[in-house]
């Protein structure tokens, strides 16, 4: 217990050291006001954005909003093969991301990048087509070198599970070196972004049955956890949905780190314009459309960045199990033991085989 304790306060102390200065470096959290308008100026933008996307139709029926999924052309290069017991292949696809946004007023800016309208994805193939999980990286991440590290891929792979690393928009090969577009400070490309980052995943997951995988579920982390939550309040057909140390409000994160201004009342005011604004694309939003015994979420104790009350405030939205570790969100000391939890629920629900639910 007093090794955990050190561990959790030295993860925590790294998530403040590093991961915060990351955040307010970065366009995650950076005033959504880069004209620098005064507070009630902010809240008006934010009211006029809102009035964009704020339809009763897109909860309803979010397809109305996210569009519905289809199968894309895709490209195939060989990366390497898999030895082992249980060989298979790597490979990286990339299809054109058919995106449009929804709002005329940002088309131009948002359809001018030009690496971002590729779609990309690292995928770990066994011989046959199996249950697949789709791993969704956090903020400023995706590179698949470091995704590679990040996550135990080859444990999952060994549960009998298909791998697909996916690459959100604006990071990593979609964006310009050394910079993350999304989310940003225009709450208009924030939201077009998650919009895009759906149709992506979807079409991601409508390949994969393509080729024959039995079902396909999502794994994601921070700002995928945020979008893990999202997408499972969209579709009905995911198999199974973990966010892990997830950011459960954008809004939140921005008042944790400082960047809303004014008076304690204004920075009230300010916060809960924001969560209004981004309700479209909040997993928050809307009921999960898989049953609570498919989901489970994930939090770490000493994490400073998206804290364990992200985490909580996720899993009483959905109903869902929370199995928490006692490290950090970057430092993420003893996650082994919420990934076993993982695995038990993959084996409960018959993703993967009874007999690994205790390897």
């Amino acid at each position: 217990m007093v090794l955990r304790r050190i561990l959790t306060s030295a993860a925590s102390g790294f998530d403040k050291t590093v991961g915060t200065a990351m955040l307010v470096r970065g366009d995650m959290i950076r005033s959504f006001d880069p004209a620098g308008l005064g507070p009630e100026a902010r809240i008006d933008l934010l009211s006029t954005i809102r009035a964009i996307y704020d339809k009763p139709e897109f909860f309803t029926a979010p397809s109305s909003f996210f569009g519905e999924p289809t199968i894309p052309h895709v490209e195939l290069a060989r990366v390497r093969l898999l030895g082992g017991p249980d060989p298979g292949m790597v490979l990286d696809a990339t299809w054109p991301s058919e995106f449009e946004p929804l709002e005329a007023s940002v088309r131009t800016d948002y359809l001018c990048h030009t690496l971002n309208r590729t779609a990309t994805a690292r995928l770990f193939l066994h011989a046959t087509p199996r249950p697949v999980v789709i791993l969704v990286h956090g903020y400023r991440c995706g590179a698949f070198a470091l995704e590679e590290r990040l996550w135990p891929v080859p444990w999952i792979f060994e549960l009998g599970l298909d791998v697909a690393m996916a690459v959100l928009p604006f990071h990593a090969c979609r964006a310009p070196k050394g910079t993350a577009l999304f989310p940003s400070p225009d709450m208009r490309f924030t939201i077009e972004g998650f919009r895009q980052a759906i149709m992506d995943l979807r079409a991601l997951a409508a390949l994969l049955c393509d080729r024959g995988a039995s079902s396909v579920g999502v794994m994601g982390m921070s700002l995928g956890g945020y979008t893990t939550g999202l997408w499972a309040t969209i579709d009905p057909t995911l198999a199974f949905a973990v966010p892990i140390v997830p950011c459960a409000s954008i809004a939140d994160v921005a008042r944790a780190v400082g960047l809303l201004v004014g008076t304690p009342e204004q920075q009230a005011a300010q916060h809960q314009a924001i969560e209004a604004t981004l309700r479209v694309v909040s997993p928050l939003g809307r009921s999960a459309l898989i049953p609570s015994e498919r989901f489970l979420v994930v939090g770490a104790a000493g994490d400073q960045i998206t804290p364990l009350d992200h985490a909580r405030r996720m899993a009483e939205h959905f109903h869902a199990p929370l199995e928490t570790f006692h490290g950090g969100h970057l430092l993420q000391f003893g996650r082994a033991d919420a990934f076993r939890a993982v695995r038990r629920m993959l084996a409960r629900i018959g993703i993967i085989e009874t007999r690994h639910a205790a390897a």
